[in-house]
């Protein structure tokens, strides 16, 4: 505060402003490529190239800028498993990043602090700038991950979310390529009987909103490993979107947001009274609230359990074709992983493409979480398929999103409604408690997907997603359409997969 670098909102919450960038910069991110890890990363558009000796230039630079400067420096730990912990040094030039990231992972005891060693670090600098044509980044900023120096080099943005995702940039790289660990970017919980349940899904496609259920113990909201022992927990906080966050249909996410030391970025509050609008997307529709997982009632704090039972993959389909609950068989859980979907409204994130066309846009990110994948997407799907088999693990897709038409109208298309939340819970409680063991299930034509016909709690109509549209050759077209987004997107995979998952997903004829 004294610094002005925020202020406090009604409740307690600090209010920030990241400036232009109000979400990643995914454009500027590179892993440099150096020889004792270059032949085990997947090269291509997500993890780009950058010289050794370019990075050692922009570290001198970076050092240099920080010669004289105020710093705030934080020794914190991920992985809540003991046998794979990392400790991480944080180096920040402003306050409220080291508070971001104080809530965000696990704190040491004091006594311990003057002998921790850092296994990785990172450095951010919002204030430096780089230049592209000296340091041969893209643009003045730059996220440089270095796997053998074991260290991140973040500038020219002040968006924290950054230096949340290069630690789990780095664990995709060291879990599963060293330890025998499957990283995962999901949230997790347990229900009276410990039966875990894992939550895949991206941004807005109600990971968070899910795993925070009051009947169930929380483990963790993002990110997890899953080890030969069961299931942990790589932070010790959440870091939600919060625009149009509800007190009604997400209490606990609420309560948590709402009070002393939590970090809400670019959310409005009023200048008078400090009270938060959630509703606000002026600076941005990536409102984000990054708070400790001490703020969330029910919540194990171990950050350790056993093997899931139900595995979820959410998707938010703004085209109003998937259906909102199916089952999956394992071939199908790869596949559905490897592909990962969600389909947005344009315009609902900002973008800098104008010529971006209206309606929906299908988004595609390999294993929930492409942009944090050092290592080939087949490498985690693999894994994910093996522990499937292992632990006889039960797995779901999940449509968040709309229903009886796409998310806005369209030529003799009218426009459809997005599944409410009580339905959703509604579908995976009775998922994740086995209501659905004796309920008939019927294959979809187009997505080769089992659908049940009846869930407790739900209208039998909203289960059928091609009844729920007014013209049923107006979905069959939109599904096929869908499908054949899937069949374009899976080719990538094709040659890294055995035949049985290339043969599970969508039909597109």
């Amino acid at each position: 505060m004294r610094r002005g670098e925020g202020d406090v909102a009604h409740g307690g919450p600090l209010a920030v402003k990241t400036g232009f960038h109000t979400g990643r910069s995914q454009h500027d991110k590179f892993v440099v490529d150096e020889p004792s890890t270059s032949d085990d990363v997947w090269w291509g558009s997500i993890n780009v190239k950058f010289s050794s000796a370019e990075f050692d230039r922009v570290h001198e630079r970076v050092v240099a800028y920080l010669q004289h400067k105020d710093l705030y420096v934080q020794d914190l730990t991920a992985n809540a498993d003991p046998r794979y912990r990392l400790n991480v040094r944080f180096v920040c030039e402003l306050a409220w990043h080291n508070l971001f990231v104080r809530s965000l992972f696990r704190r040491p005891l004091a006594a311990a602090l003057p002998d921790i060693v850092p296994d990785f670090t990172v450095v951010c600098v919002p204030h430096f700038h780089a230049v592209k044509e000296v340091d041969r980044t893209r643009s003045d900023t730059f996220v440089l991950v270095n796997l053998a120096k074991r260290l991140v080099l973040i500038g020219g943005t002040a968006y924290a979310g950054e230096m949340k995702k290069s630690i789990f940039t780095y664990l995709n790289y060291l879990l599963p390529h060293t330890r025998n660990v499957l990283s995962m970017h999901c949230s997790a919980n347990y229900g009276t009987d410990r039966d875990v349940a894992l939550f895949f899904g991206l941004s807005g496609t109600g990971k968070t909103t899910l795993s925070a259920d009051p009947k169930r113990v929380l483990i963790g909201d993002d990110e997890h490993g899953w080890s030969d022992e069961g299931v942990f927990n790589f932070e010790y906080g959440c870091y939600a979107k919060v625009i149009h966050l509800s007190e009604e249909y997400e209490p606990q996410i609420w309560s948590a947001v709402n009070r002393f030391g939590s970090v809400i970025e670019n959310v409005v509050i009023d200048p008078d009274t400090r009270m938060v609008n959630y509703e606000d997307d002026t600076l941005t529709e990536n409102t984000r609230a990054a708070y400790p997982l001490v703020n969330v009632p029910n919540t194990d704090l171990s950050g350790v359990c056993g093997h899931p039972r139900n595995i979820v993959f959410l998707t938010c389909d703004a085209f109003g074709v998937m259906p909102p609950i199916s089952r999956l068989e394992p071939a199908q859980a790869m596949y559905h992983f490897l592909s990962g979907y969600t389909a947005r409204v344009a315009g609902a994130v900002r973008s800098d493409n104008p010529n971006e066309k209206a309606g929906p846009q299908a988004t595609f990110s390999a294993c929930f979480g492409a942009p944090f994948m050092v290592l080939r997407p087949a490498v985690y799907a693999k894994m994910l398929g093996e522990r499937i088999a292992r632990h006889n693990v039960r797995c779901w897709l999940v449509n968040t999103g709309w229903s009886g038409g796409p998310a806005g109208a369209e030529e003799g298309v009218p426009a459809g409604a997005r599944v409410k939340i009580p339905y959703t819970r509604a579908m995976v409680n009775a998922a994740l408690d086995g209501s659905l063991e004796g309920v008939e299930f019927r294959r979809h034509p187009v997505f080769n997907v089992d659908v049940p016909v009846s869930v407790p709690g739900v209208p039998a109509e909203l289960l059928d997603p091609r009844g729920t549209w007014a013209d049923g050759e107006k979905y069959d077209q939109h599904a096929r359409q869908v499908a054949a987004m899937f069949a374009n997107n899976f080719r990538a995979f094709e040659a890294d997969v055995p035949a049985e998952v290339c043969a599970a997903g969508p039909r597109a004829d």
